[in-house]
């Protein structure tokens, strides 16, 4: 597996450098830098920061995705793009499903995960037809709901 060197910068000392939990995983954990107590989410979005910001290299796509642990407890995370021109602070955004109100947050939880992969350049070309699939243009749900 090809390797990228990412750096990464902790903005406050509790910061926590992302961190796969198995050797075979693809993403890298970010950990909530909280400081003063917990972040309490609702249904609103919100950001929760990481004390961490990174360098990506040019053709590096790194995106934040949500966790699954937190996905099955009614925690949605939203998807995000890190380009590689973007110094800032990584923040992770939450939110509670209705039916569970609110989430505590705290200092050191794993809250989302980094993917790093390569970009391509694209080349689009206009066509006056696409090729024909068995598929076609069956869109959401076209292909059965299990």
């Amino acid at each position: 597996m090809p390797t990228i060197d990412l750096r990464w910068r902790r903005l406050r000392p509790n910061a926590r450098l992302p961190e796969r939990q198995t050797e075979l995983a693809s993403g890298y954990d970010l950990h909530a830098c909280i400081e003063g107590g917990p972040l309490v989410l609702g249904t609103m979005p919100t950001r929760v920061p990481t004390g961490v910001a990174i360098a990506a290299p040019p053709g590096t796509d790194v995106q934040v995705r949500p966790r699954s642990g937190l996905f099955v407890r009614g925690v949605i995370g939203t998807i995000g793009t890190l380009d590689a021109d973007y110094r800032g602070e990584i923040f992770v955004t939450l939110y509670c499903l209705p039916d569970l109100g609110s989430f505590e947050v705290n200092d050191g939880d794993r809250i989302g995960q980094l993917i790093v992969s390569q970009l391509v350049d694209a080349r689009w070309i206009e066509v006056d037809e696409l090729d024909e699939t068995a598929r076609g243009d069956g869109g959401h749900g076209s292909t059965g709901l299990r």
